[in-house]
């Protein structure tokens, strides 16, 4: 479903997430803050520099003789569910399905900054992306550009992605070099990636400090606090949203994740009914999603509604209503599906 057509914004349709671990292009959501740029792969370089010993410049041909890893990465937008605060805040108004799984290829960051070596007083790597455009009260050309420290990029292992399912990578997914960050939410995979800046200083661009974090109303100003991993949720995928159901025996599957850790346990509930474990399918991991399903008995006629919530491995579960905040992130509250049994 297309949220935008300039900049380009699309979301999946929950009925699309059911394709399987890594889902078909076509159907992965879709984020961008402006036009997509167009740039030419011939003369294209990944330009590393800052505090490193050695300045790089990169072409394509010189990534993929470097070695390549392969992860499968759950995305999400960190507006995903936005359109279900109350009262409404700005942002894009997505719906529940600006998340995607893929399987990512390219070279570990890792390496890169191997090969560059950084220098002892090197504290934050800084991502530049070539897409840009204006933003409200800055003057000339803002590009989209994100920055992680260190010891999260040592912890989280971003990928230097060129190829998406085992295809080139397509533009809209950041041709010809995106950054992939397993766990967080999909603003730090920058895409269209230009140049990689080692500093000594905390980085504090138009999207790292005035985009992408939490602010609650407090006594005296504003709370913040920075938008980072993905919020645990569930989702659940069949049955779809007022669907008519026969009574007896009804299966309730969907899909389960959080970046802070693997999930735990999802619980699914019918109307009033008590919270039960569902079963958990695959592998537990913190960098995509997880399938789970249950089945159980209906029997009354008529309207009723079915809950799912997960908790992971740190403790962290769903709340019962989306957190409000001023730029409507992290919403994962308890996603409710009513449906009607004849």
């Amino acid at each position: 479903m297309i949220q935008g057509s300039d900049p380009l914004n699309c979301e999946a349709s929950l009925s699309a997430l059911v394709a399987g671990e890594a889902m078909p292009i076509t159907h992965h959501y879709v984020r961008n803050h402006f036009r997509i740029p167009a740039l030419d792969p011939s003369t294209w370089r990944l330009a590393v520099g800052g505090l490193v010993e050695r300045p790089l410049a990169l072409s394509l041909g010189e990534l993929h003789n470097m070695r390549s890893q392969r992860l499968v990465v759950t995305l999400e937008c960190a507006g995903n569910g936005r359109s279900l605060l109350s009262p409404p805040v700005e942002g894009e108004p997505w719906g529940l399905g600006a998340v995607s799984t893929a399987e990512w290829a390219g070279v570990p960051l890792s390496d890169v900054l191997d090969r560059a070596g950084l220098k002892p007083e090197a504290h934050e790597v800084i991502f530049r992306g070539a897409d840009g455009g204006s933003v409200g009260g800055h003057p000339g050309i803002t590009h989209f550009e994100r920055s992680l420290t260190l010891d999260e990029a040592r912890e989280f292992q971003p990928l230097l992605a060129d190829a998406m399912n085992g295809e080139p990578l397509p533009i809209q997914h950041g041709y010809p070099l995106r950054v992939i960050v397993p766990g967080w939410y999909g603003f730090a995979s920058v895409k269209w990636l230009t140049e990689v800046e080692i500093t000594d200083l905390t980085f504090s661009g138009y999207f790292q400090h005035e985009r992408y974090f939490y602010e609650w109303e407090g006594n005296r100003q504003p709370a913040r606090e920075p938008v980072t991993l993905q919020r645990v949720r569930a989702l659940i995928i069949e049955p779809a949203a007022d669907q008519e159901l026969e009574p007896g025996d009804l299966t309730i599957r969907g899909l389960a994740w959080s970046g802070a850790a693997p999930i735990a346990r999802v619980e699914v509930t019918i109307g009033d009914g008590p919270w039960e474990d569902a079963h958990l399918v695959g592998e537990a991991t913190r960098r995509s999603w997880q399938w789970w399903e249950t089945t159980t008995r209906v029997r009354h006629p008529g309207a009723t509604t079915i809950r799912a919530r997960a908790t992971d491995l740190a403790g962290r579960t769903q709340p019962p209503r989306p957190e409000w905040n001023r730029l409507g992130y992290g919403a994962n509250a308890i996603q409710e599906v009513a449906v009607r049994i004849r």
